[in-house]
């Protein structure tokens, strides 16, 4: 239970760092979202035309990723601030995804809705400032966060180069060891080309990196938990490359580029889970202009060991099962031999003395 309401603060804290300061003007919109649902099963609303600059405050952001985890609203959430989360979420509160995908943003101008392909279903909306958030989360053994926000080992030559090969595959891209570029084509026909050796382009891959290690390892759990629980599952990746490139070279038709980029890989991120989870996701991408370093995860330490235990439980059990199967058909197969035995000694104990029954039974008759 406590170490829930610690989970539920640091979410709180991590979208309170995202959203804009309250001492701020909030007119420049310095905090930004989108929420990103499936075609082929519904949990967001429709957004109306009116609903264009629609706005939520942390407390009312904080109760939407609650809601969808499958848990409870805060009790202390005002009337008007669930009249907001009904004008997001759809009501059926027994049909819940149980897992969503938060992705931040920090430190780019560009809004969230940037990095969202068109035809996706999203509903948009500002973030607003707010002194303090709570998402009522009150069972910690039905959480699991995931997140790697590990960077790329340069160390290892083999290691990174296994790395970008793979990342240059996802991205339908190519990765020129010799010359040590990253070659991503766009959509437009032009291509990005990242030269490594800059520290700017690399922080800008790592994220990059990062994002994909974060994907492949919630599928992996995911997988893992499939048919044995059902927790529910928050997906979180912190992504810097943006400003990176944008302290690197400014506003230019290169961070333009690799907006275009992560728009690509928060599509295919999202399809990737889509197409896992059979569609009991929803993605939150968030875009914030702040990049501080205190916006790293929203737990305060990695939740390997976390997802660790509750793999050991899901082995356990299955283990257990398989030992009950097991035994069950041991004492099923010798409760068939014994009861076969018994009736064959019966029956061979009735048989009557004929001449074929005394040959059957291997007699030898004079």
């Amino acid at each position: 239970m406590a170490r829930c309401r610690r989970h539920l603060l640091l979410l709180a804290l991590f979208l309170a760092l995202a959203a804009a300061a309250p001492g701020r003007a909030q007119s420049h919109e310095e905090a930004s979202a989108v929420f990103i649902d499936a075609s082929s099963h519904r949990y967001l609303r429709d957004q109306q035309a009116d609903g264009q600059d629609a706005s939520m405050s942390l407390n009312e952001v904080s109760a939407a990723v609650s809601v969808l985890l499958g848990f409870a609203a805060p009790t202390s959430l005002p009337a008007i601030s669930s009249s907001k989360l009904n004008k997001v979420l759809l009501p059926n509160p027994f049909d819940r995804p149980r897992a969503v995908f938060l992705m931040q943003i920090a430190g780019t101008d560009a809004s969230a809705p940037s990095f969202v392909s068109e035809g996706s279903n999203i509903f948009k909306t500002r973030i607003e400032g707010a002194n303090s958030a709570d998402t009522g989360l009150s069972d910690t053994d039905d959480l699991i966060v995931i997140h790697s926000d590990e960077s790329l080992d340069l160390s290892r030559s083999d290691y990174l180069d296994n790395e970008l090969s793979s990342l240059a595959n996802w991205l339908e891209g190519s990765y020129q060891k010799s010359s040590s570029k990253l070659v991503i084509p766009l959509e437009s026909g032009n291509s990005l080309t990242l030269l490594l050796d800059k520290e700017a382009d690399m922080e800008f891959v790592s994220s990059l990196a990062s994002l994909l290690k974060t994907i492949e390892r919630a599928i992996q759990v995911h997988e893992d938990f499939s048919g044995v629980m059902n927790p529910a599952e928050l997906l979180e990746c912190h992504f810097t490359g943006i400003k990176a490139l944008e302290n690197e070279y400014g506003s230019t038709e290169i961070v333009k580029q690799a907006t275009e980029v992560v728009q690509r890989a928060v599509t295919k991120s999202f399809q990737s889970l889509h197409e896992a989870y059979k569609g009991k996701i929803v993605g939150l991408v968030i875009s914030t202009k702040e990049a501080s370093s205190s916006l790293g995860s929203i737990i305060d330490a990695p939740s390997s060991l976390h997802i660790s235990r509750r793999l050991e439980e899901a082995s356990k059990t299955k283990e257990a099962s398989v030992a009950l199967v097991r035994k069950s058909l041991a004492w099923i197969t010798g409760i068939i031999l014994l009861v076969s035995t018994l009736i064959g000694v019966c029956l061979l104990m009735n048989m009557p003395l004929t001449r074929d029954t005394l040959l059957y039974s291997n007699v030898k008759i004079d």
